[in-house]
C-alpha cells in the first residue's frame, strides 16, 4: 500500500493510499482519516459512498473529520467499485451500473464477476490491509453509508454479526429487490435467480432472521428518491416485526446530496463512538 496524498486536517492526516487489489483485479484508492489521538480511543468508522462516487467524496463534502479528530475516531473511505482500462462498464454508460456502482455484492456474472466483488473486497481485503498497514484496530469498527452506500452497510453489517459493532445510514436503498435501482444491479451482478438477491436485501435479510441490536438512519423528506428508490417505510416495518430498535429520523427540508449529509454527520459520529465504547 502506498500513501499518494497526505494533508494534515484538524490535529490528524488525512491520506489517500493506492493499492492492488487482488479481488478487484484492479488498482485502488482509499481514504484514510487518521487522527493523532486514535490510540486513546483505537475505533473506526467505515464509510460506503453511493452511486457514482468516488473515495474523495466523503473526504472533501461531509466535513466529518473535524468530529472525527475530536473523538479519536479513524475515517475509512473506500471507492465504490473497481477502477481501471480492462475493468468493465455499462455499455450504455449508465451511472447506476458498472463503473462507481459496485452496490458492494460479489458479481457472479460475466463479465462482471471478474472485477465486482465489492463485498469481497471490503471486508476480506480492504479492512484487513488497513490493519496490517497502519495498526487499526479492525475488532472496534462502525460502518455507516450513504444511498447504495447506505444499502451496503445495513447489508454488510446484517450478513455478518458481530463484525462491526454499530451501523447506520443515510438515505439507504432499503429493499433494493424492490425498486429499479436495485433491480438493476442484482439482475445484472447476480442473474436472474431473484432467490440469491435476498442475501443483498436489508428488509430480505431481516424477514430472513438476520439481526442487529440497534440501525440508525437519517432520511431527507425532500429526497427525489424517496419514494420509489429508497422506501424508508419498508426497513421501518421489517424492523418492527423483528424487533430491532430502530432509529428513524425524516428531517424535512433535506434532500440526497452530501448539503443532506454534512448537516447530520456529527450525530453519527457521536452515536457510533459510544457504541465503539469510546
Amino acid at each position: 500500500m502506498e500513501v499518494v496524498s497526505s494533508n494534515r486536517m484538524f490535529e490528524g492526516m488525512q491520506q489517500v493510499v493506492e493499492h492492488r487489489s487482488e479481488q478487484l483485479s484492479s488498482d485502488m484508492r482509499y481514504g484514510l482519516y487518521l487522527p493523532d489521538n486514535y490510540e486513546d480511543n483505537r475505533a473506526s468508522l467505515l464509510w460506503l459512498s453511493g452511486l457514482t462516487c468516488t473515495h474523495e467524496n466523503f473526504m472533501t463534502k461531509a466535513c466529518a473529520q473535524r468530529v472525527a479528530s475530536e473523538l479519536g475516531l479513524a475515517l475509512i473511505i473506500p471507492d465504490t467499485s473497481p477502477r481501471g482500462e480492462n475493468v468493465p462498464d455499462d455499455p450504455q454508460g449508465a451511472y447506476d451500473f458498472g463503473l462507481g456502482a459496485g452496490f458492494y455484492v460479489d458479481a457472479t456474472e460475466p463479465p462482471w464477476s471478474e472485477h465486482y466483488r465489492m463485498r469481497s473486497y471490503v471486508l476480506d481485503e480492504l479492512l484487513p490491509g488497513v490493519s496490517s498497514e497502519f495498526g487499526l484496530d479492525t475488532d472496534r469498527v462502525a460502518i455507516s453509508g450513504h444511498s447504495m452506500g447506505g444499502h451496503g452497510a445495513l447489508t454488510l453489517a446484517l450478513s455478518n454479526p458481530g463484525r462491526f459493532r454499530s451501523v447506520s445510514a443515510f438515505a439507504p436503498i432499503c429493499a433494493p429487490t424492490q425498486c429499479p435501482w436495485g433491480q438493476k444491479a442484482l439482475s445484472g451482478y447476480l442473474g436472474d435467480d431473484r432467490n440469491t438477491w435476498r442475501a443483498h436485501d436489508a428488509c430480505a435479510l431481516i424477514e430472513d432472521g438476520a439481526r442487529v441490536p440497534e440501525i440508525l438512519v437519517d432520511q431527507g423528506l425532500d429526497d427525489d428518491f424517496l419514494a420509489e428508490q429508497l422506501k424508508p417505510e419498508l426497513l421501518e416495518a421489517a424492523c418492527e416485526r423483528a424487533g430491532i430498535d430502530l432509529t428513524l429520523r425524516r428531517q424535512r427540508g433535506y434532500d440526497h446530496s452530501y448539503y443532506f449529509i454534512a448537516s447530520f454527520i456529527e450525530d453519527h459520529l457521536r452515536w457510533h463512538n459510544r457504541r465503539l465504547g469510546g
